[in-house]
């Protein structure tokens, strides 16, 4: 099937009341598979953080996925089902992720590491990861190896595709990211056609501002039936909405607010509802990713490493004074209370 025409789309996004959500990992999980494996799928928590994304006034989520949790398939869905049903009670929609080139280049199922102390997202992990985005570009990923992917994307989007709970399907986060690079471009094609071979009634995205490459940002923009970006910059978020709504789709921000750099809820959300795009912050509850702590602290994670510097368990995550992302402790407290209060106050009137 086809991209979906602009009328369709258009017709989609008006359905819709202003999508006002963040990007959702529980504050117990330091990544996606911590979040789905089946010893530390945290069911309690997850239904607790997601009534508190409700509190906020929030009507969407944006869930990452991973491509080796389709290796147990059967456990995976009994998950995300469990997870869809929660987001269902709270009037809640996300937007799925498939694929991902962002931190971590080495994904692999079991134990996932300890947090490492004051990193931000010391332990996320690509999917499906470097080696096998380079390989199939080169031609020498197995046909194994290639037929899971395949196997992953029509897989889910097949179990999912009539499903009412789910809002959308985001792609691939970030294609070239990381050092990742363009060869990304021959997994994000390949994912365009298997994606539209199943033909969802959700509409399909991957970003453009975010993404890495003129040939990938295009690739996304002559696909995708939502335009979607990222921005973190204060400069560059009403600009961005100009340029992007000229393409006469559905205008959505997958990913924003990082308060050093002036896209606080304050700054962002009035932009945001003036222009009737959709928004998702980063973060919710600052837990094991500590993405409280801003992007500079990644440059210290091999030294820290080294020196054994690992959040244990019963230990808590230490705060920085002023936080990047994030809006809750894991206690429900705010951050700044002044910020949920602007929150509420703004998603109540939308």
């Amino acid at each position: 099937m086809n991209k979906w025409t602009k009328e369709k789309a258009n017709t989609w996004y008006e359905d819709q009341k202003w999508l006002v959500g963040c990007n959702f990992l529980p504050s117990t999980a330091i990544n996606q598979l911590e979040m789905f494996q089946d010893d530390t799928f945290d069911l309690d928590t997850i239904k607790k953080e997601i009534s508190w994304a409700s509190d906020l006034g929030f009507n969407s989520l944006r869930i990452y996925l991973h491509d080796l949790l389709w290796e147990n398939k059967k456990s995976f869905t009994g998950k995300l089902d469990k997870l869809l049903d929660i987001c269902s009670a709270e009037n809640i929609k996300p937007i799925l992720v498939l694929f991902d080139d962002c931190h971590r280049a080495y994904p692999k199922l079991g134990t996932q590491p300890k947090p490492v102390r004051g990193v931000h997202n010391s332990g996320w992990k690509q999917s499906p990861g470097m080696k096998i985005v380079h390989d199939l570009f080169d031609g020498s990923l197995s046909e194994k190896e290639s037929s899971n992917l395949s196997a992953y994307v029509q897989g889910v989007l097949d179990s999912y595709a009539d499903d009412e709970r789910i809002l959308m399907w985001d792609l691939y986060n970030e294609p070239g990211q990381f050092g990742v690079g363009e060869k990304s471009i021959k997994l994000l094609d390949l994912t365009w056609k298997w994606a539209r071979e199943v033909n969802p009634t959700q509409p399909l995205t991957s970003c453009l501002d975010g993404s890495v490459g003129d040939d990938i940002i295009q690739l996304n923009l002559d696909n995708s039936d939502v335009i979607t970006f990222h921005t973190y910059e204060k400069d560059k978020l009403e600009p961005t909405i100009k340029r992007l709504k000229e393409t006469q789709r559905p205008v959505i921000c997958t990913e924003y607010m990082a308060r050093q750099f002036g896209t606080s809820f304050q700054f962002s959300l009035p932009i945001f509802k003036k222009y009737n795009v959709g928004c998702y912050n980063w973060g919710l509850v600052a837990g094991k990713s500590q993405t409280h702590f801003g992007w500079e602290t990644i440059m210290n994670l091999h030294d820290l490493k080294q020196k054994g510097e690992f959040i244990e368990d019963e230990e808590d995550i230490p705060e920085p004074e002023i936080w990047f992302h994030d809006i809750l402790r894991k206690d429900g407290t705010a951050y700044n209370e002044k910020e949920v209060e602007f929150i509420k106050a703004i998603t109540a009137r939308s």
